[in-house]
């Protein structure tokens, strides 16, 4: 067993809009904190994993597939490995729990 103690914590460098921190990795999952300031800029590529995000506070808007929904704390969304997607219109500071599988960067996109 392993305590992600650090895991969902809200941060950001000064001046900067998002931050990721990488909490787990296995060859199988990785697990880790992505962050956006309110009006902050999600500059994330699509990925070469599936991945699920979990909204842990904030406030903002998610498009992906050409479709796009609110999210707040408690919103869970699935994204296919390759698709484009994005948050944007962060009206509150944003903390999003994300797992890859496999592991984020394990693959050749």
């Amino acid at each position: 067993m392993e305590i992600l103690s650090d895991a969902a914590a809200y941060r950001t460098e000064p001046g900067a809009d998002n931050s990721w921190v990488e909490h787990l990795r296995s060859d199988h999952l990785s697990v880790g904190t992505y962050c956006i300031r309110v009006g902050g800029t999600d500059d994330q590529e699509p990925h070469s994993e599936d991945e699920i995000y979990y909204v842990v506070a904030g406030q903002a808007r998610f498009t992906s597939g050409g479709e796009s929904v609110d999210v707040k704390a408690g919103s869970t969304l699935f994204v296919a490995a390759h698709e484009v997607h994005r948050f944007h219109d962060v009206t509150a500071d944003l903390t999003v729990l994300v797992v890859f599988a496999p592991a984020e960067g394990s693959l050749a996109t």
